[in-house]
């Protein structure tokens, strides 16, 4: 049993596809399927069940692929260990992320310091990224989500306050402030659902027995914007958020009662080796938010 048989089986096995896992290798499909008859051959059992051209994993290759994820994770780790120790470490870091605005200034910042460190940046899901994180594909995940799973450290690193945004004509742009509940009789144009900020503004609202009136559910919160100046609705954005648009076409404000926020925090893999690298950029991320957050705090101030 090879090594290369092992590493093209997690990804079939991730892929259930043929085809996609051929092009995620960059080998030719047949290549690939034959690699995995081999392999089936030698554990003695099917690893996948076939109908036609559809493949799944089965309890015997799901089985098999807990321990080959953990198995090639463990190399990964010696390899990257054995170039630390040797002082070769290449500055490679592997990086999930979901829906951050402020990454570009965080990246552009460490890599000010380090500028022999090299990112991987993967968007995922926050199912993705903890499989990701258990395989050892990723070495760190940013998200605004809380990741807690066994075997997964989760440290916040911010709390992100969720505001309301509004045309300058609309009766409630001239305050500073509102209350959730005195939204209730309003239009919304808002994200649609399973993006983070949609999913949390939901919750807040479920919490305080309100049926938000969603007039437009839109995927792009530039079109969200454009949609609420032109008055046809308010909408919700986040303080963080509010650092990299011109605010000046739509109204910003804050939601005093209850304050709506949401976690931002690092996400890692306790029993793993994490590499120089990863572990300066560990430590440059805690600092970095820590700024932001101070930042975000003074601005809102001012909005009292």
């Amino acid at each position: 049993m090879e090594l290369l048989q092992l590493k093209y089986f997690q990804a079939v096995a991730r892929q259930e596809h043929m085809t996609r896992a051929a092009k995620e290798l960059a080998v030719a499909q047949p290549a690939l399927s034959q690699t995995i008859a081999r392999l089936e051959s030698e554990a003695g059992v099917p690893l996948f069940d076939r109908q036609g051209r559809q493949i799944k994993l089965n309890p015997f290759g799901r089985a098999f692929l807990k321990h080959i994820d953990r198995a090639l994770a463990d190399i990964e780790d010696g390899l990257r260990e054995v170039k630390d120790l040797a002082g070769m470490e290449r500055g490679h870091i592997s990086l999930g992320v979901m829906a951050t605005q402020i990454l570009g200034d965080l990246l552009k910042a460490f890599g000010a310091e380090h500028p022999q460190v090299k990112f991987r940046v993967h968007q995922h899901s926050l199912q993705t990224m903890v499989e990701r994180l258990h395989s050892g594909e990723l070495d760190l995940c940013i998200a605004s989500m809380p990741i807690e799973y066994p075997g997964i450290r989760w440290q916040t690193l911010m709390y992100d306050e969720i505001i309301l945004i509004v045309p300058y004509e609309h009766p409630l742009a001239g305050r500073s402030s509102v209350r959730l509940d005195e939204l209730a009789g309003e239009t919304f144009i808002n994200l649609k659902s399973g993006n983070n900020l949609r999913d949390w503004t939901d919750a807040y609202f479920e919490r305080a027995g309100i049926q938000p009136d969603i007039a437009y559910e839109i995927d792009e919160p530039a079109s969200v914007r454009s949609l609420v100046k032109a008055g046809l609705g308010i909408s919700f954005s986040t303080m963080l958020n509010l650092r990299f648009w011109d605010h000046t076409s739509v109204m910003p404000l804050r939601i005093a009662e209850p304050v709506c926020r949401r976690p931002i925090g690092l996400a890692w893999k306790e029993d793993r080796y994490h590499s120089m690298a990863a572990r300066s950029f560990r430590e440059f991320v805690q600092s970095f938010f820590a700024r932001v957050q101070q930042e975000e705090i003074e601005s809102a101030d001012k909005w009292k």
